[in-house]
């Protein structure tokens, strides 16, 4: 059990380091937020000890090794790392998906950029991916379609977060945009960073981030229903909030580098009532084929690791419709990279 200091300790952290997910984590149920809120804690007390200190490898060498006594079940005398460990045991938290997250500040402390869109989602998988991943795990949920499409869901929201912090990054000296999609658009890496401006072709290199994480955002929505009904609301609320910021990207003619898009009170409040009746909806709506989709290849690792081992198959009936919702998931798939493709060349 998670002492309560040690808890009210990370509820506090979460409510002044991440707004949207303390927004979310009240629709969550209690045992799922409590472990919800130990995990996100030490995430957001992982990726402030690199980001805000000089000494950025001293930093990751110091979270493994906090890392490595909360395995132990000797975690260091501080309310995170116990609330932390208490989870780890509680759920049996699989060591491969903390670790994932840790190479992922290690990438942020070398100052790696990245070349492609693959490389990109690769640090995402990372950062956010072994975080959703997580989510599934101490919800109790380790089927692989589910862990996928939550890995989906991470991706999404890191390709928000960057396009939301163009100008924050490059002001201090980061870049997370693909360096080819920069190339294509004639912008020249290090001269961005020493003069951010939000010209007409970065904001179509923004626009273009956005558009695959609405992608990924859309295809998460079909693992929702294999988790818990009690945890749905959540989880959709992380979603949409999430989603939401996308818009008000947009409503500034995708201009991130001027200002840094917000979402009011309001309209968190708007899309957790939209989160509560999805989740409704869920009950009279069939499993989506998309569930069946294969894992984007970044993120495979992060589903092999979490998921359980697969059950024997049921009768021939199930064998078909697993069979036929996986044919049908890789056909969206396969059309919805030829519209992308289109509209790349378009």
């Amino acid at each position: 059990m998670i002492a309560p200091g040690d808890l009210d300790h990370c509820t506090q952290a979460i409510r002044h380091g991440s707004r949207s997910f303390h927004a979310a984590s009240h629709l969550l149920p209690r045992d799922v937020r409590d472990h919800a809120l130990a995990l996100y804690a030490f995430c957001r007390l992982a990726d402030d000890k690199v980001d805000l200190q000089e000494a950025k490898a001293a930093a990751v060498d110091d979270l493994q090794e906090r890392l490595a006594l909360a395995y132990e079940g000797r975690p260091r005398n501080a309310p995170t790392d116990r609330a932390f460990a208490a989870m780890v045991e509680t759920v049996e938290m699989p060591r491969a998906l903390p670790e994932a997250l840790l190479e992922g500040l290690a990438w942020d402390a070398l100052e790696r950029r990245y070349a492609t869109l693959s490389e990109l989602r690769a640090y995402s998988a990372r950062v956010a991916s072994a975080v959703g991943a997580m989510m599934c795990v101490l919800m109790g949920v380790r089927e692989r379609g589910a862990l996928a499409r939550a890995c989906d869901l991470g991706v999404a929201m890191q390709l928000t977060n960057i396009a939301r912090d163009v100008g924050e990054d490059a002001r201090e000296g980061r870049l997370y945009l693909p360096l080819d999609w920069m190339g294509g658009a004639g912008i020249e890496p290090d001269a961005f960073l020493a003069a951010p401006r939000p010209s007409p072709p970065l904001r179509a290199l923004v626009r273009r981030l956005l558009r695959e994480a609405d992608t990924l955002y859309a295809r998460s929505e079909a693992g929702v229903k294999r988790l818990p009904l009690r945890a749905r609301p959540g989880i959709f609320a992380a979603r949409y909030i999430y989603a939401g910021i996308n818009g008000r990207i947009a409503a500034t003619g995708h201009d991130s580098v001027t200002g840094r898009a917000i979402t009011s009170k309001g309209q968190k409040l708007g899309w957790l009532g939209l989160a509560i009746l999805r989740s409704s909806a869920t009950l009279l709506m069939p499993v989506s084929p998309l569930l069946y989709a294969r894992p984007l290849p970044e993120t495979a690792f992060l589903v092999e690791a979490a998921a359980a081992p697969e059950a024997p198959a049921g009768d021939w009936s199930d064998k078909l419709y697993a069979t036929l919702a996986r044919a049908k998931a890789h056909e969206l798939e396969r059309r919805s990279g030829l519209i992308q493709g289109a509209r790349r060349a378009g």
